[in-house]
């Protein structure tokens, strides 16, 4: 179980297995990639070659390389001699659970397989699986080779033993892994992008707010302040000398209160329209190559800054680790 990792096969070269690609080629390792589209390797290593410009500023390994790429039409091939398989074919029933009988007959019985599903829940997708217990989700949030966010998921029949391997080996290539410990649609991340969009589309259908103002509200406003923390430590912040013993007795009611008040609007196909010539208006004359350039170059770094800043307070962190003696960490 102790097995090092050191070749890696990503199944599907579409934008997701593409960047997932690209992080590990940067991480050092031997890639194969495997898409039965022959066309699909250019627009992989196009992908690849892109991406490694924001890989650099995060940090590239000494033994990372775009050269260490290999591509093959065929999953199996791909699957026999990893150590790791990171599955991103298309999100459908029928494909993974085909798919993931394939490569588990395939791969040796100690690698992992893990999907970047996420709609088709792990329990489906291994039923037909001889060995099972090694496959789980590790979903990503776009795009993987920048954000660090992976959402490990076990189906019933994965080993906790498998998901503690898979959690250790995303932490060793500077990933921040969590364990969803129930199988739910959509896993959490995306659940609460769905929420927060619910009410961002109920503001503009009651005409609050345009497409426009509502991504600044959100973007200057709390997002600003979720790329440092997460809403239960910043409320914990906010809530004054109390901390969150003042929030939940003095400032939880009011958030009740407003949670009665949220809407739940239809994406009828006026309300869609509205949005869609909303977003036209606020991306102007920027392709999404160039949206797609600010996101990344801002995100890149909000991370630097964060990891400059984490290393400032290791000591303290360590120091409050070693205060907290056996107590469990979270993932």
């Amino acid at each position: 179980m102790n097995k090092p990792i050191r070749r890696i096969a990503v199944v599907g070269a579409g934008t997701t297995g593409a960047s997932w690609t690209a992080l590990y080629l940067a991480r050092g390792f031997n890639v194969v990639v495997a898409d039965p589209d022959p066309s699909s390797e250019a627009r992989l290593r196009l992908h690849v070659d892109t991406a490694w410009t924001a890989l650099k500023v995060i940090g590239v390994s000494p033994k990372g390389s775009p050269e260490h790429l290999c591509f093959t039409s065929d999953p199996s091939a791909a699957a026999a001699d990893a150590d790791f398989i990171q599955e991103s074919a298309p999100d459908r029933a029928d494909v993974k659970i085909k798919l993931f009988a394939q490569l588990d007959a395939a791969a040796p019985h100690d690698s992992i397989i893990a999907s970047s599903a996420s709609k088709v829940p792990m329990s489906l997708m291994q039923s037909e699986c001889a060995h099972p217990e090694r496959c789980l989700i590790g979903h990503p949030f776009h795009p993987p080779h920048i954000v660090p966010l992976i959402e490990v998921v076990g189906g019933a029949k994965t080993s906790m033993e498998f998901i503690r391997r898979a959690m250790a080996f995303y932490t060793t290539i500077g990933r921040k892994p969590i364990h969803v410990r129930k199988e739910i649609v959509g896993h959490v991340a995306n659940r609460l992008q769905a929420a927060l969009y619910r009410e961002v589309a109920h503001l503009i259908e009651q005409d609050v707010l345009d497409v426009g103002d509502i991504d600044a509200a959100v973007s200057w406003g709390p997002g600003l302040r979720w790329g440092v923390m997460g809403p239960n430590m910043l409320f914990h912040l906010s809530a004054g000398p109390g901390g969150i013993h003042h929030f939940m007795e003095h400032l939880a009611r009011p958030i009740g209160e407003c949670w009665k008040d949220l809407g739940s609007p239809d994406l009828t196909p006026e309300l869609q329209q509205t949005i869609i010539e909303g977003v036209l208006q606020e991306a102007g004359s920027r392709s999404l190559a160039q949206l797609a350039r600010e996101r990344d170059e801002l995100l890149v770094g909000l991370l630097r800054l964060r990891s400059k800043l984490s290393k400032a307070g290791g000591g303290e962190r360590t120091r409050s680790a070693a205060k907290r003696g056996t107590r469990s960490r979270r993932g």
